[in-house]
């Protein structure tokens, strides 16, 4: 089986690593524009993904910060906490560098020799000699042909990320709080930095300054020495209402988007990873073909999936700011009566934890 996969960020490469670990020859096609890794983004990584990525990929335990707990609070209940969620003697989540992973999978992949990195050729029939060719790349042309309906949603906001250096402590617990002007995360990466991601409504012209006075504002732990560059992205989600198209299958962000409050962008991706594998090893344990009817079965098992999770976080975006409008804190209440039930607090952590699971 040969696979050929379009653009060569995150998704692309955990991608290709996942399926070289299986012994299929992976081409990775580089998109037209140089990539430029932002050293202030960060993203999480739940438990069990993260098993899944040290056992089924490769190993990252060196570049990760383990998380046991998460608080999150609302501007609505003042400094009552809204939720909490913990876990004493293992990791909720896990916090990394986008820079750092890019470069353990780019270094491991340089040395397979199930993978090669090849010329930009935008001509179709270059593609005939694949069983599947694999698009995460905006720019390409196949994307454009086959990839342009989608469900797309515009949040009105920005997301304006950096990292804060800060006085050593013990940096064990993620922030989310719902803010009147947006969500806002303080996420560790050690016991001396912090990684922030604010998402503020209406601010594409917001200064610098005036957001880092609003991180100072809301930052009730740390003893901040400084705030980094900040590094700013529109925030809108969208899926895309086909997966595939023949032989040609889309992945990664290229197929859903998210809003950032939750850190699962990349968990959907690696759950998306760890279907398509479990697919090709069941046909190998068969001894069915590996072929492009491959895409067709992953849009089945994942797209129904993928659009409940992906609503389910665009509805906790909308609560929190339908609340905000109403200048009313009945709604966080009753959120913070249910998140104290163990049992409901522990579905919320398996969500988090595993996504939908139906």
């Amino acid at each position: 089986m040969r696979v050929c996969i379009l653009g060569n960020g995150l998704s692309g490469l955990t991608l290709a690593k996942a399926l070289v670990n299986l012994k299929i020859f992976v081409d990775v096609m580089p998109a037209k524009k140089s990539l430029q890794l932002n050293k202030s983004r960060t993203l999480g990584i739940s438990k069990s993904n993260l098993e899944f990525f040290n056992n089924q990929i490769t190993n990252i335990e060196k570049i990760i910060w383990k998380l046991k707990k998460i608080d999150i609070f609302s501007d609505n209940l003042k400094n009552e906490k809204l939720l909490n969620f913990k876990n004493k003697k293992d990791q909720l989540f896990s916090i990394l560098k986008n820079s750092e992973l890019y470069n353990i999978l780019d270094k491991s992949l340089k040395k397979n020799k199930y993978f090669k990195m090849i010329n930009i050729n935008e001509k179709e029939n270059f593609f005939e000699s694949y069983d599947i060719v694999i698009s995460t790349d905006y720019s390409n042309p196949i994307t454009k042909k086959y990839f342009t309906k989608q469900i797309l949603k515009k949040y009105d906001s920005f997301a304006h990320t950096t990292i804060i250096e800060h006085k050593k402590i013990i940096n064990d617990t993620a922030t989310q709080i719902f803010t009147k002007k947006g969500p806002l995360a303080f996420l560790p990466i050690s016991n001396n930095k912090t990684s922030i991601v604010y998402s503020i409504l209406n601010s594409k012209n917001c200064k610098n300054e005036k957001i880092k006075d609003l991180i100072h504002d809301y930052n009730f732990k740390y003893k901040i020495k400084k705030i980094n560059n900040l590094e700013s992205f529109e925030l809108k989600s969208f899926s895309l209402r086909s997966y595939y198209n023949h032989k040609f299958l889309a992945f990664g962000d290229l197929l859903h988007r998210i809003h950032p409050l939750a850190g699962q962008g990349f968990n959907m991706t690696i759950r998306d990873i760890k279907t398509f594998l479990e697919i090709i090893e069941n046909r190998n344990n068969l001894g069915l073909s590996l072929d492009y009817s491959i895409n067709s079965e992953f849009e089945n098992k994942t797209k129904h999936k993928n659009f409940i999770f992906a609503n389910g976080i665009d509805f906790i975006h909308e609560f929190f700011n339908f609340e905000r409008k109403i200048h009313n804190n009945t709604l966080s209440k009753s959120i913070q009566f249910l998140g104290k039930q163990p049992s409901i607090n522990k579905v919320f952590t398996n969500l988090a934890d595993k996504g939908i699971n139906i």
